[in-house]
């Protein structure tokens, strides 16, 4: 596996510009007020229209920011926006906090979760609607755990690049799509290392498992765990579907298998969906399918393209392809007071492209019971000396896996460094190895060791980092210019949202039928 990637990193380090990856991050907060609790305020104005804003929006809730980057090259540029959108936000909060871990603060009854709403638009509506879908379908307090999002992608130079090397006779759409569906098998298959490595969820506020089935202990008066856990949030308590897991069997294998198969969930009833109604709703969700759409597909890694205005994500994708891909398992680490730092950017990248670089099998049903067995493996039990985990059929301790995959990304962190002229991969790559030598290092043993030793429960933890993070971003405010560049896109934002309503020509109800209707065609 080693000679096959050293050979192809070397034909990559012709030209720096081809290993110029390129990425974005979404992060997502929750609005909290100075006692923690999930505020029930609406979205503060001074932020413009979470329907049209490209940077500031929100998730599932009225109080759940969603913090967006640019495209970048450039992984100090994209912190560096990330932090200036972090310090608008907090120039108008007033007294309101972004709470600082994935799993949520205090958090009120399901009913008094406030959805986030999006104006009369049909596409505002549609919004909405989706989030009262997932409410009635999950609970809305599972759609209250936040994460970092990572959009990734390769230049077009890397991939002509990459197709001279492989010797690729195939069009280059066809070739970048196969090729991306390699890499995601292969982080579907290893995602359990950054789960370990970066898991911050190993407990959870006693409001989020109240009335609800678990395994957890008791930490505390007000706290819950599981002495080696890494993300809870990655696991049943978290952003997992009983009902997807069961009935969809998405492995990655092409382009093609991926596409149909969310189409067919979305065009498939499900019967337990379909009688969801609500006296007080008009449209309780978008439809009672086993998805009301491709985004609400719980999952790692996803495959990702920026459709034209209007036309249907399945449709782009499936004609043009896998533009970039968007992982979706990394928990916003506490510590730190974007969420994320450049060295865990520095060794996703490096992990990303050996996933791509690696001999990446197809995946059979046993290989995708083994992905999963091994992810709720780690979750729950990952810090646990000699827990074993299933490599195809043979069973490899945690640790001596992780090695072996760190040892075999180190050619990658080598080149990128060579690349870059700078060390920051490989000091990246023994920042996680440290993790692997010593499970304290983990982000999720420092939370549970402070907890300890500073004798205070999860909420206490948060909300001490909250309140820090807080006043180091009011410590230094934007500039006058910064504040009237960010002022003028809120404006225009607001603005293109009323150009958005006043375009409406049909019915939601029509809509909606027009909705589905594209996703029916996409399999005739």
């Amino acid at each position: 596996m080693e000679a096959r990637i050293d050979t192809k990193l070397k034909h990559l380090i012709n030209s720096p510009q081809v290993l110029a990856f390129r990425r974005g991050i979404e992060r997502e907060a929750l609005r909290v007020d100075m006692k923690g609790n999930l505020a029930q305020t609406p979205h503060p104005e001074f932020l413009g229209s979470k329907l049209c804003h490209p940077m500031i929006t929100t998730d599932f809730s009225e109080a759940q920011l969603e913090l967006i980057t640019p495209v970048s090259s450039s992984i100090s540029d994209t912190l560096s926006t990330l932090d200036r959108i972090h310090r608008f936000v907090y120039s108008g909060l007033d007294e309101e906090l972004l709470w600082s871990s994935s799993m949520p603060c205090v958090i009120p009854a399901n009913e008094d979760i406030p959805l986030a709403q999006y104006g009369p638009s049909n596409l505002g509506r549609l919004k909405a609607t989706y989030r009262s879908g997932l409410g009635h379908r999950y609970g809305r307090a599972m759609q209250t755990i936040c994460a970092i999002h990572y959009n990734f992608s390769f230049t077009d130079e890397f991939w002509l690049t990459l197709s001279e090397v492989e010797n690729s006779q195939l069009p280059l759409k066809t070739y970048r799509s196969g090729r991306y569906f390699d890499l995601m098998r292969n982080f579907r298959r290893y995602s359990w290392l950054l789960v370990y490595l970066f898991g911050a969820s190993p407990v959870v506020c006693n409001s989020h498992i109240t009335g609800r089935k678990h395994n957890l202990q008791e930490f505390d008066h007000g706290s819950a765990y599981l002495p080696d856990a890494t993300s809870l949030r990655n696991g049943n308590l978290g952003y997992q579907s009983d009902t997807q897991s069961g009935l969809l069997d998405i492995c990655y294998n092409s382009l093609e298998h991926y596409v149909e198969t969310l189409r067919t969930a979305i065009c498939t009833p499900h019967p337990v969906f379909h009688e969801l109604q609500s006296p007080s709703e008009t449209h309780p969700q978008v439809n009672g399918n086993i998805l009301q759409s491709e985004a609400e597909f719980y999952t790692t890694i996803r495959a990702k393209c920026v459709p034209p205005k209007g036309e249907n994500f399945l449709n782009c994708l499936s004609r043009e392809g896998v533009e970039y891909i968007e992982v979706r398992l990394l928990d916003i680490n506490p510590y730190l007071p974007l969420g994320i730092d450049a060295t865990q950017i520095h060794f996703l990248d490096t992990f990303l492209l050996f996933c791509l670089l690696a001999d990446s099998p197809s995946h059979n049903a046993g290989l995708c019971a083994a992905v999963s067995e091994n992810v709720f493996k780690t979750v729950h039990r990952g810090r646990q000396d000699g827990i074993l985990l299933k490599d195809n059929r043979k069973e490899k301790t945690l640790g001596s896996w992780g090695d072996e995959i760190l040892t075999a990304i180190s050619p990658v962190a080598e080149i990128l460094d060579k690349a870059s002229s700078t060390k920051d991969h490989t000091k990246s790559l023994a920042t996680q190895r440290n993790k692997l030598d010593d499970s304290n290092n983990t982000p999720s043993a420092r939370i549970l060791n402070d907890m300890r030793e500073q004798a205070i429960p999860f909420f206490r933890f948060t909300m001490d980092k909250t309140t820090s993070h807080r006043k180091s971003f009011l410590s230094s405010p934007l500039s006058r210019e910064e504040l009237d560049e960010f002022a003028a896109i809120s404006e225009q934002s607001t603005a293109n949202q009323t150009a958005i309503e006043e375009e409406d020509a049909i019915p939601f109800e029509g809509y909606l039928s027009e909705l589905q209707e594209q996703y029916e065609k996409l399999g005739s």
